[in-house]
This record gives structure tokens, C-alpha cells and sequence, in this order.
């Protein structure tokens, strides 16, 4: 049976309307693939913690979890990813790429010009058409 994994994923936006999207870097699972960052969500943690957590150690910044953007589960070659996606905003710091390749900020109507992580693209979809 295939392990089942609980992560998170932040809608970071800017003022600009922007959303920031994170490369995956050639060392991680599913390398050279864009997504929102997060991660996995530990024992007895909740989705609000676990994104704020994530953020801090991935981007060296400060979020604030607002709300629940959407849940899907994907299922992989060798593991199924439960994501869920949580819209948040910056209270400190400027995000930095430090496990990832890179970071862009990207207006909704781009997203889907990026070859996003397949547990990703829902998201991606919803975003895409939602109207801010």
C-alpha cells in the first residue's frame, strides 16, 4: 500500500495581485516542477501551524494563514499527496529561495504557463479562474 502524505501548500499574494510560485530544485522529489511551498504536516499540528511553520523554514519569512483554499489528493507512482492549499499573507521578512531554485511572483491568468507539480494544478485551475 502506498503511503499517504498530509502537506500544505500557501497562496501567497503580493499587492500587485501576484501570487508567488516556487521551483522545485533538482534534489527534491518531482525536481524542475513549480509549486506552492509548504510541506508536510506534522503529528498533532494543524494545517494553520504547519503552513506557518513551513513558510518560516523554507523562505525565511512570516505568514498569517487567512483560509482554506481548496483540498485534493493526488495519487503518485510511488505515494498519494492529500494538499491542501491555504491562502496566506506575509506579516515579516521578504520570501528567499533557499530550498528551492527559484521564486517568481506571477499574476493568476500566467499561472498555467508553468509546468506545475500534478498535485499543484488543481489549485492552478481555481486560481486561474477565480475572479479577485
Amino acid at each position: 500500500m502506498k503511503k499517504l502524505l498530509k502537506v500544505v501548500g500557501a497562496i501567497i499574494e503580493n499587492d500587485n495581485n501576484e501570487i508567488l510560485c516556487a521551483l522545485r530544485s533538482p534534489k527534491m522529489t518531482l525536481p524542475n516542477m513549480w509549486e506552492f511551498p509548504g510541506g508536510k504536516v506534522e503529528k498533532k499540528e494543524s494545517l494553520g501551524q504547519a503552513i506557518v511553520r513551513e513558510i518560516q523554514e523554507e523562505l525565511k519569512c512570516s505568514v498569517e494563514d487567512k483560509e482554506i483554499f481548496y483540498d485534493n489528493t493526488h495519487d503518485y507512482e510511488k505515494f498519494i499527496v492529500n494538499l491542501t492549499t491555504i491562502k496566506c499573507k506575509i506579516k515579516e521578512g521578504t520570501p528567499t529561495a533557499n530550498e528551492h531554485s527559484k521564486l517568481i511572483w506571477l499574476k493568476r491568468e500566467n499561472l498555467k504557463s508553468l509546468h506545475w507539480a500534478p498535485a499543484d494544478v488543481p489549485t492552478v485551475e481555481r486560481l486561474a479562474n477565480e475572479k479577485v
